[in-house]
């Protein structure tokens, strides 16, 4: 019995968090300063499975478990193909933009800060990206991520053309 309820949960540390940025902010008011803090995590189980959270609160623990939260609360599946993306895919947001690109196997991840959190979430280990327009760390995670929600999964394209994977790829 006690072993069968151990199979039913889900390991707690299932998923990879990545702390992107973490800000303080202060307000002041009629006794002084008044401190808040801001937290953005990115969340991944290495499988393909990611997802970002933004949390605020007035202790940094409470900030970056409500972020954390919202994470896991709102997960995407990335195509990955051999350690990379399948394709080079641009993602905008607002006027930040991202540029992704599959690299050969040995490259490494060549992405700097909140795509990198992201790509090594993710799984991806080769991969080459450039981030254009404006470098805050939300509007990037938030390109990133609509660079993942427009990459084609190639099982998917070929069910939809109606052909076997084999044709699709000779």
């Amino acid at each position: 019995m006690e072993h069968q309820k151990n199979a039913d949960r889900k390991p707690q540390d299932e998923f990879i968090e990545k702390l992107v940025k973490l800000s303080r902010t202060s307000k002041t008011v009629k006794g002084g300063r008044r401190m808040s803090f801001s937290a953005l995590t990115v969340v991944g189980d290495q499988k393909g499975r990611i997802g970002f959270g933004f949390g605020k609160a007035n202790d940094v623990t409470e900030a970056i478990r409500k972020s954390i939260d919202k994470a896991k609360s709102n997960l995407t599946l990335m195509p990955i193909k051999n350690g990379t993306i399948p394709h080079e895919v641009i993602g905008k947001y607002k006027s930040s933009a991202v540029l992704l690109k599959p690299a050969c196997p040995g490259t490494g991840v060549k992405a700097g800060g909140p795509v990198r959190a992201v790509m090594d979430a993710a799984g991806i280990t080769d991969v080459i990206s450039k981030s254009q327009g404006s470098r805050t760390s939300v509007n990037v995670i938030r390109a990133t991520f609509n660079a993942v929600e427009n990459m084609m999964n190639a099982r998917v394209v070929a069910q939809n053309r109606g052909k076997a994977l084999k044709d699709m790829w000779g």
